[in-house]
């Protein structure tokens, strides 16, 4: 039985995917000093009920918010007078978001698939993936009673929305806003069959993936390329584009970045201690 997991949450979004939009607009409701369970919520929000309580998920989910209020990250992007990217115009943002998203797991589906099922297989069937979910997640650890087919079956449902673009002449304006869709880290190949799509690697910008290395791996001066290689993951980079993003990386901090490898042990040194808020002020500075 693995101790180490934490209670998994399949459900919470009220079976919405994450529209582009409600980020900003959950962000602004809190600054505003407005608490999700007020009744006017829904007039301030010009929203649904279910659709004010998704709203306050996602923000959790992606680590914009917890119980104390706005996390920094969350006032550093959606800020009217000084966030970065309030309305979510850059797509380094998305990758960002995408990141968090994992990082935080809050919502047990995002970091189980794209990491451990991922490590396993490139292909996404649905029933293969919910029969890992309910294996990894639920058998194997002290929350077995808690599991539910029709739970998890919605959860992967909205993870594919949130992410796959839907092809076709028939999308409607809500499936075409979904938040991370543009990122098009997930295809769909046939009916209940998507695979990680690689080919999407190039967008990832060098800076973003630097400021998820630096929360990831918080406080550590080397990181082996074995360990980076699971951040890879996450962005559906090959080794090949691993390599390319750490080599830049090292041209754009030529005297605090080095990659060395020495007998075939790869490895990132940090010589000096970089501050991913820093990082990230660079990358939109620079875009």
């Amino acid at each position: 039985m693995s101790s180490n997991r934490k209670r998994p949450i399949f459900s919470g979004h009220e079976s919405f995917a994450c529209k582009s939009h409600w980020l900003k607009r959950g962000y602004d409701f809190v600054r505003g000093k407005n608490n999700f369970n007020d009744d006017d919520a829904v007039v301030s929000l010009g929203v649904g009920k279910n659709m004010v309580a998704s709203i306050k998920f996602w923000l959790k989910a992606i680590g914009l918010l917890k119980d104390t209020g706005l996390e920094s990250i969350a006032d550093h992007l959606f800020d009217d007078e000084n966030g970065r990217d309030p309305y979510l115009e850059d797509i380094g943002t998305l990758w960002l978001l995408h990141f968090l998203l994992i990082q935080t797991d809050y919502a047990t589906i995002y970091k189980t698939t794209f990491v451990d099922y991922h490590r396993q297989r490139n292909i996404i069937e649905k029933s293969k993936l919910q029969n890992y979910i309910k294996h990894i997640c639920f058998d194997e650890t002290g929350y077995k009673n808690l599991y539910n087919d029709n739970t998890v079956k919605r959860d992967i449902g909205v993870m594919l929305h949130n992410y796959c673009a839907k092809n076709g002449s028939n999308i409607n304006v809500e499936d075409s806003n979904s938040l991370f869709a543009p990122l098009n880290l997930i295809c769909e190949t046939e009916k209940d069959t998507y695979r990680f799509n690689y080919e999407t690697r190039s967008d990832v910008p060098s800076l973003i993936f630097l400021y998820a290395l630096l929360v990831k791996f918080k406080g550590r001066n080397s990181i082996s390329f074995e360990d980076i290689a699971e951040l890879a993951l996450i962005f559906c980079l090959t080794n090949n584009d691993l390599l390319e993003i750490i080599n830049h990386l090292c041209d754009l901090y030529p005297s605090e970045i080095v990659f060395s490898d020495v007998a075939g042990i790869k490895e990132l040194q940090f010589r000096a201690i970089l501050n991913p808020t820093e990082v990230l002020d660079r990358y939109y500075e620079e875009n």
